[in-house]
């Protein structure tokens, strides 16, 4: 372990897949409660794209993903709430159609760039300091804003019409956590990938949703399972020489199935209990 924290880009990538990790667990809670756990697949092809874009351009993927994801997750919010599409008919039509427009656009070029590869497949190892100062700086802004508005994002996850009804801004907070999924989602993809990104949001908040139902307990589990599953495939991929992104998302599985199997377990000796009184 001491030999492994020795290397440089060990410690970006621990530092940067940490922050990642958090954002994602804390607002894959809200997105599978919403039925919005697909999102992250969507809005992972919008951000490859505009990516694909970028390094062909010479621009800075980062800065360009970012804002053209924000505008994608705004017209996921439109097309979601009216206008005769589900929100898993819009997610469908912009991640196809994204997906689409960025694989052309490598077609123009001669060959497949290797930066191109590492959104698609994801390399957290090869994260540069430049991006690890970005990535560190916006996961901290969706930590803190998520923390400051918790409140008011619980109760629009929880039941929007109530909340509206209390004078609670709901589009506006709809709209924040779209934001905040959508700075997580290009910030991750550099991490786990193109392809993963979406596992990396569902897994965790379904594991944790096995054991508890607080709202709390459930947003602290995740958060935990989802640290745990980075560090864990970090060590892994640095072990024997594997895709980082999908040893995360191994260990993630596995940690899924356990949950399942607690769950199971203390079920059936509650209704022994039950029965036995």
């Amino acid at each position: 372990m001491l030999e492994m924290l020795s290397y440089p880009f060990i410690i970006r990538a621990l530092v940067v897949g940490t922050l990642v990790s958090l954002c994602s667990a804390l607002l894959g809670v809200n997105l599978v409660l919403k039925r919005y756990s697909m999102i992250g697949d969507g809005l992972s092809h919008v951000a490859f794209s505009a990516m694909a874009v970028a390094t062909v351009m010479n621009w800075a993927p980062l800065w360009v993903a970012i804002p053209v994801v924000i505008a994608a997750s705004y017209l996921l919010l439109v097309f979601s709430s009216g206008n005769g599409f589900s929100g898993d008919s819009a997610i469908a039509l912009l991640s196809t159609g994204a997906l689409a427009v960025g694989i052309f656009i490598i077609s123009m070029k001669s060959g497949v760039n290797t930066d191109i590869n590492n959104y698609m497949f994801g390399s957290v190892l090869a994260i540069s300091r430049s991006e690890v100062s970005l990535s560190v700086i916006l996961s901290l802004a969706v930590l803190v804003l998520y923390v400051l508005f918790y409140n008011k994002i619980f109760a629009v996850t929880f039941d929007e019409p109530f909340a509206r009804a209390t004078g609670v801004r709901a589009g506006f907070y709809n709209f924040l956590i779209a934001v905040l999924t959508s700075v997580t989602i290009v910030l991750g993809m550099r991490m786990i990938g193109a392809l993963l990104i979406s596992s990396l949001i569902i897994f965790p908040a379904m594991s944790s949703m096995r054991l508890f139902k607080c709202f709390r307990n459930v947003v602290v589990c995740s958060a935990v399972i989802s640290v745990f599953c980075f560090l864990s495939g970090l060590v892994i991929s640095y072990e024997y020489s594997a895709p980082t992104g999908a040893s995360v998302v191994i260990i993630n599985i596995a940690v899924f199935a356990a949950f399942c199997a607690i769950a199971f377990v203390r079920g059936r000796i509650r209704i022994k209990n039950e029965i036995a009184e």
